[in-house]
């Protein structure tokens, strides 16, 4: 491996940012081959003895993205809580992989899985505002007073503020009324407890964007590799 800077190594095995990390030497917590690193260090995992608050930095797994379809009943986690299955377990992969954000266990669609800790950092900040689609089925049509005041943000049940959205009645829905709900932002089950404060009730939501990756066609349960491409535009996101 090439020596590179230390807070590249370190935001690839999921420390933060680079700008967090670039933090974290500053602050005196990395130590390399038992000297105190500083910003600017280069340094190989495979050769140099590399701590981070004591503990060893690994040499980085392989770089992977995964795009996998959450089946409901799922959880969005690498780790199993009450028996529940995890989208760790439906996919196979090269290296550990986290998921990148949420999905409620109830929830469908799209999950990005990827060891790729500055990407995912970077995709999750809410200051970046990345945007994530959502088809969201109801139980009855919406009002158009209901569906204008989720677009201009709702007060939910704990008096957290939603920020504006893009919401859009479905045509040709009939019985079966489907929303499309982008948002900036993400609140945990936000959808569902904004539908709640505006008397509406959810019976399905599915995530089918983040950011530049779509869904497709892919069924609930399978899961493939990013592409060349795909995978060029999302590391794009770090150069901004």
């Amino acid at each position: 491996m090439i020596p590179a800077k230390l807070q590249k190594l370190m935001a690839q095995a999921g420390h933060g940012s680079r700008r967090a990390c670039e933090q974290i030497v500053r602050e005196g917590r990395v130590t390399v081959n038992g000297e105190r690193a500083k910003l600017g260090l280069r340094a190989d995992p495979a050769v140099d003895e590399i701590l981070v608050d004591g503990n060893r930095l690994e040499a980085a797994e392989p770089l992977t993205y995964i795009l996998l379809h959450k089946p409901r009943g799922v959880l969005s986690s690498a780790r199993s809580q009450g028996g529940w299955p995890t989208v760790t377990e439906l996919v196979e992969a090269p290296a550990r992989v986290y998921p990148v954000g949420r999905l409620d266990l109830e929830s469908e669609g799209l999950v990005l899985l990827t060891n790729d800790g500055e990407l995912a950092n970077r995709l999750t900040h809410p200051r970046f505002g990345h945007e994530k689609e959502y088809r969201v089925l109801l139980e009855r049509v919406p009002s158009e007073d209901q569906i204008r005041i989720w677009r201009e943000g709702v007060t939910l049940a704990d008096l957290r503020r939603t920020a504006p959205a893009r919401v859009e009645l479905e045509s040709g829905t009939g019985a079966d009324p489907w929303l499309r709900v982008v948002l900036n932002e993400g609140m945990k089950r936000q959808i569902r407890e904004t539908a709640l404060a505006l008397g509406l009730q959810v019976k399905r939501v599915i995530r089918i964007r983040m950011g530049e990756l779509s869904l497709g066609d892919l069924e609930p349960g399978n899961w493939r590799n990013l592409t060349d491409r795909e995978i060029i535009r999302l590391r794009s996101e770090l150069e901004k």
